[in-house]
């Protein structure tokens, strides 16, 4: 039984007439009335009843009409689910990104998604400091990177989407509280509250900010995640320096700080290159036209550690 005589078959049960069914399918008479034989043969039973007057359905054909229904409701929906993930309308991405980035970006992210390419699904995992997701990416765990440039290896393309200044989180009632920004080098006599993976980009930028301005930071905690991190600060065990991306998650008891010094940290979009995903490509042109991603194109293939 082929998917071309249910439909012939259909069609002759709606009409319930040779000759319009054949007119609605756009082929002659005789070689439709050829195929309900050939499928009545193959079915076993009779399906119709011919009159020179009307075709009605035997009981036999009232069964085959529901499930041949069923049937071709099934096939065209399987036909427009490959034909809108072929051309990148529909679809599944799965995306990293770091702890910050959950706050201000994948909203914004998700938004265009849902706006501009309806029938995509997204699925996060946050929290991935930047090498964990360079190694989902080059793993086939994940299709789209919010992550910290520099990257490693060639394999990655990727596209800046924000250049964030540092700004200092610190308790309420700290003395650097105020409308002034603070520089780096106030901060030489305070504990800092730090995160304390190896890899993070976070981590090395305070550090280097920090030497910069002749000291290195007092470690005097480190953490995991950046709730933690302000909760710490909100009890007045520290400071802690921290993309602007930081200013979208409010806690009770921390107060921000602008910096003074010139101090940034990127975030870009990476994806692999070979990636030939319609709907991932698609849903970069929808962040690119939304002005989510700038059209300006960062190597990917920096050496070195994030």
């Amino acid at each position: 039984m082929e998917i071309r005589q249910l439909r012939y078959f259909v069609a002759v049960a709606q009409t319930r007439h040779f000759g319009q069914a054949a007119e609605r399918l756009h082929m002659a008479q005789s070689p439709l009335s050829q195929a309900i034989r050939q499928l009545e043969s193959q079915v076993g039973a009779t399906l119709f009843v011919r009159t020179t007057r009307r075709v009605d359905l035997t009981p036999a054909g009232e069964a085959l009409l529901r499930d041949a229904q069923r049937i071709l409701e099934s096939v065209d929906a399987a036909q427009g689910r490959v034909r809108l993930i072929g051309e990148g309308s529909s679809g599944l991405v799965r995306i990293g990104a770091t702890g910050l980035a959950a706050f201000r970006h994948l909203p914004q992210l998700a938004r265009i998604a849902a706006r501009e390419v309806p029938g995509l699904v997204l699925r996060y995992l946050p929290d991935l400091l930047t090498p964990a997701q360079q190694l989902a990416l080059e793993e086939d765990r994940i299709d789209l990177a919010v992550l910290r440039p520099p990257l490693r290896g060639g394999g990655l393309a990727s596209r800046l989407i924000a250049r964030e200044r540092l700004v200092l989180a610190v308790p309420q009632a700290h003395h650097l509280v105020g409308d002034e920004p603070v520089a780096v080098a106030e901060l030489r006599d305070e504990d800092f509250v730090v995160y304390g993976a190896r890899d993070s980009v976070v981590d090395a930028t305070v550090t280097q900010a920090c030497f910069a301005a002749g000291f290195l930071p007092r470690r005097a905690h480190e953490v995991a995640e950046t709730s933690i991190m302000l909760t710490l600060v909100a009890a007045g065990l520290g400071v802690a320096l921290l993309p602007e991306s930081v200013l979208a998650l409010r806690i009770d008891g921390v107060r921000y700080v602008p910096v003074a010094d010139d101090i940034h940290i990127d975030l870009a979009l990476a994806w692999r290159r070979d990636d030939t995903s319609p709907v991932l490509a698609r849903l970069v042109e929808a962040l690119e036209a939304n002005g989510f991603v700038p059209p300006v194109h960062i190597d990917s293939p920096i050496g070195g550690h994030p």
